[in-house]
């Protein structure tokens, strides 16, 4: 399994949120988006990575980017979850089944484990990855690290 790199063309995909809705990475064209997964739900460094994205929804909103709180943890635990932490914004997708079926195209998956690494992945408005970074599983990603990228990257 190889981890996705910059420039690759992200990976397709058509998932369920924690709100019943559909997503497809296809749909977001013109928009950049950020796939934040984290290894599950429930835990607290995963709890403070998905606040972190939505106490920065205007920050992103600003770089035309949405961020997505992605892992494998299944489509009901993650509507309780999204509910428990009180997320108004942010979508959490769930690549519940097949079983990190997403994880697995971007190289993240943890075989061993069973869910995903904890990572941010940045994609493109045409659909190509322009950030990968892979962190420590007990490491709470630093969402101004990936703010600054967009700052700097922006047009």
């Amino acid at each position: 399994m190889k981890l996705i790199a910059v420039g690759d063309t992200a990976p397709d995909f058509t998932i369920q949120d924690d709100r019943e809705d559909t997503r497809q990475l296809s749909g977001y064209a013109g928009k950049k988006i950020l796939l934040s997964w984290h290894p599950l739900a429930w835990t607290p460094v995963c709890t403070d990575q998905m606040r972190s994205l939505e106490n920065n929804w205007q920050a992103f909103a600003k770089f035309n980017t949405i961020p997505l709180g992605f892992s494998v943890d299944a489509q009901p635990c993650k509507k309780a979850w999204r509910m428990a932490i009180q997320l108004q914004n942010v979508h959490l997708p769930s690549d519940f089944w097949p079983h990190g079926q997403i994880a697995k195209s971007y190289g993240i998956f943890r075989e061993k484990e069973g869910f995903s690494e904890r990572a941010n992945i940045l994609i493109n408005e045409s659909g190509k990855v322009i950030w990968v970074k892979v962190y420590p599983l007990e490491q709470l990603p630093d969402i101004n690290e990936v703010l600054n990228f967009l700052s700097l990257n922006s047009k």
